[in-house]
């Protein structure tokens, strides 16, 4: 209301701009409008287009009316969440053709209206979630934003998703929906979408569950499960789908399971055969461990490498069975992460079947040193290569060494984060251990326990005061935060070609520590010698030679030829034309973009509010992202019934206006029709065209061009001589 006042005493005597300065300080000449808990209940006036990023958070905004956002036609990203916005014009976004990131979460929307988003051609990131609708509506909101990349919708009312929400959207690289109360979801639905990269879905009906899985297995490759509360409901997940899949990865977060529903996901499961990675975080198990293994066993192999146990609850875990006939289940893992689950101890009869497991990840759970020789028993691991141990109540280094010496593959080693204290001055060791982590296990001092085969080893925040180990293959060591007053001696770990010593004692440096081998003993070549000599050699040479090259190159055209020679092998395997289904556009428009402002706010609103409206291709808006460009020309003309030149100064100047004018000189040019429209925006000379655009210069001294004319009056035959044009 402070807010409000201020705008009522002073707007009949300031300016739109000194207004907005009152309301939100941070907006006076910067392209960052910070406005976020200001208790603004109204949009600013004064937005210019000046302004790239206008933060609006965490105010009392009711209603967007259509001109509050008119003026700022630049804004990359508009930020509304935690407002109380229940209303939009449909007009209010209609000037933010630029707008990459739009958040409304957290409002009161009771609905979604696709005349919001119908002109945010750029939009990537939308943000719904948090609001008051109940469904998506009878149709998709989102048809026009064909270059969203995330979608975050739903809420805790949210309960309806049909047929055609989607349309519109083809790939996503995130999808968010939180559907704790999702109950109807209509089969088919997200089908629409031919690519998401990861799906996050908060749910609560198996049922639902069951058909989202069953919709996307072509298309999504990573997906995250969460709230659900997993039942019985025997019908398979791919139920009449064909092969292949394309589902990868599924997550289950904050998760209910049983023992009768863990035995049933299993089988279950193994029809996705393209999946490879499970992963259960933050999950509570209400049971036993009392599977059906027989049921399980008889339902074939699984595909999954990778399995992950992140902070999974299990209430009756002194209870739990030992999983005594799960071993033909897990033969084929390949990496096993369980952390922060309160595991003890892994039975030795099972650890042995885990045949071609590579990684195991133990950390944060209980493991001590007497049960270490049941979860590391003889023949058990067999293909173990790295082993994480870190933050367990393991106390003797010597036990743990020793246990650990049965995985004879066994590279790499974390114990960091124990209590080990003193250690002895004699250990066992994996013949083949490269690198120990020690950090954090309160060691007053190393002995010769230390393994000499290693080539890293961390020994960071213990409590060392000096470092004199003899390791001849160590390269890299961490002695960060110890009590160190002096470096460790070059003799004893001659290889060592990285050292971290910060957060020490160390107060000064003598010559000896810094000595190594005499000079006069080593026998360096040129390059080690002199290595900054010889590189700045080499590197002013691969210049010259490229300089040589380009200039070579840009005298006869070489570039030229070469885009031209692909547009031809890109031409020579299509068709003349393309099929009439295949023509998406009225119109490609190529411009230069210091012709944008008319190109974008004249003509393209001139053309495409027209009745009928032109379909037009601009690549700002119509480029498939992470699409080579050049693909992305030769498509858009292929797909144009078309091609419109808006031909300026600037537009003989433009790379790309360049190459789209080879392409059409030799695709659409030589084919002797009339796709291609010239409009001259400015007065050109034929002669300012490249020469080797013959053609095209030919048409402009032959052909009837439309020239825009400066005069309004004389305006409106221009547009209806360039509509007859684009009808033809």
């Amino acid at each position: 209301w402070r807010v409000w006042a201020i705008y009522m005493v002073l707007a009949p005597n300031l300016s739109e701009e000194q207004v907005l300065k009152q309301a939100c300080p941070s907006c006076d000449a910067t392209q960052l409008c910070n406005c976020s808990s200001m208790g603004l209940d109204f949009i600013p006036p004064g937005l210019t287009g000046k302004i790239t990023t206008l933060n609006l958070a965490h105010n009392r905004i009711k209603h967007i009316r259509s001109q509050d956002l008119q003026q700022a036609v630049n804004l990359r990203a508009l930020l509304l969440q935690s407002n109380k916005i229940s209303s939009i014009d449909k007009d209010s976004f209609r000037s933010l053709g630029k707008l990459e990131l739009l958040d409304l979460s957290n409002n009161s929307l009771a609905h979604l209206s696709p005349e919001w988003f119908e002109h945010l051609f750029s939009l990537q990131h939308l943000h719904l979630q948090g609001n008051s609708y109940r469904d998506l509506g009878e149709s998709s909101p989102f048809s026009s934003l064909r270059n969203l990349s995330s979608l975050h919708l739903g809420n805790p009312w949210f309960s309806t998703i049909r047929q055609g929400n989607f349309e519109g959207i083809e790939l996503l690289d995130k999808l968010w929906i939180d559907g704790g109360r999702l109950s109807q979801y209509r089969p088919g639905s997200l089908k629409s979408i031919k690519k998401i990269n990861h799906m996050i879905i908060s749910i609560k009906s198996i049922s639902v569950f069951s058909a989202i899985v069953r919709d996307l297995l072509y298309t999504v490759t990573w997906l995250e499960v969460r709230e659900i509360k997993l039942e019985i409901e025997k019908k398979s997940l791919v139920q009449n789908s064909t092969l292949p899949f394309k589902i990868q990865k599924l997550t289950f977060k904050d998760a209910s399971f049983t023992d009768q529903y863990i035995s049933l996901l299993i089988i279950l499961l193994k029809e996705i055969t393209s999946l490879q990675e499970l992963e259960a975080i933050d999950c509570v198990l209400e049971g036993k461990g009392k599977w059906d293994v027989e049921e399980i066993a008889n339902s074939g192999q699984s595909f999954v490498e990778t399995v992950s146990i992140i902070n999974v609850t299990i209430p009756d875990f002194h209870l739990f069975f030992d999983l005594d006939g799960m071993e033909s289940q897990i033969n084929k893992l390949k990496r096993f992460t369980i952390a922060s689950s309160r595991v003890f101890m892994i039975p030795c009869k099972l650890a042995k079947n885990f045949s071609l497991l590579l990684y195991l990840d133990l950390h944060d759970n209980l493991l001590v040193n007497n049960r270490l020789n049941e979860t590391i028993c003889e023949d058990a691991w067999p293909s173990l290569q790295t082993l994480n141990l870190s933050q367990n109540s393991l106390k003797s280094l010597k036990q743990t060494a020793y246990f650990v010496t049965r995985l004879h593959k066994l590279i790499n080693l974390d114990i960091s984060q124990n209590n080990f204290g003193e250690i002895p001055d004699v250990c066992e060791w994996p013949k083949n251990l490269k690198f120990l982590n020690l950090s954090r296990t309160q060691i007053l001092k190393l002995t010769t326990c230390i393994p000499p085969t290693l080539e890293v080893l961390d020994v960071s925040a213990n409590n060392l005061k000096e470092f004199g180990l003899q390791l001849p293959f160590l390269r890299e060591l961490y002695l960060t935060k110890n009590h160190l007053k002096t470096l460790p001696g070059a003799a004893p770990i001659p290889n060592l070609v990285a050292m971290s010593v910060r957060r020490n004692k160390l107060n000064g440096f003598s010559r000896e520590e810094f000595e190594g081998v005499q000079v006069g003993a080593v026998h360096l070549s040129l390059m080690e010698c002199h290595r900054s000599l010889v590189v700045s050699l080499l590197c002013a040479l691969v210049v010259l030679v490229m300089l040589v090259l380009v200039a070579i190159g840009y005298k006869y055209h070489a570039v030229w030829y070469l885009r031209m020679t692909w547009a031809w092998l890109q031409a020579k395997r299509k068709p003349k034309r393309a099929p009439l289904k295949d023509i998406c556009y009225d119109a490609f428009v190529s411009y230069s973009e210091h012709d944008s402002d008319w190109v974008e706010n004249i003509m393209v609103r001139e053309l495409e509010q027209a009745c009928p409206p032109f379909r037009l291709c601009l690549h700002k808006r119509d480029f498939v992202p992470g699409k080579w460009i050049v693909d992305n020309i030769i498509d858009s003309i292929e797909k144009s019934h078309k091609t419109l030149f808006v031909l300026s100064e600037h537009f003989v100047q433009s790379e790309w206006c360049k190459y789209e004018l080879d392409f059409s000189h030799f695709r659409l040019f030589d084919e002797n029709n009339d796709a291609a429209i010239l409009v001259l925006l400015e007065p050109i000379q034929s002669k300012a065209i490249p020469k080797r655009f013959c053609k095209l210069r030919r048409i402009m001294n032959t052909k009837t061009y439309l020239e825009w004319p400066l005069e309004e009056e004389q305006q409106e035959m221009f547009w209806e001589n360039l509509k007859g044009a684009l009808k033809s």
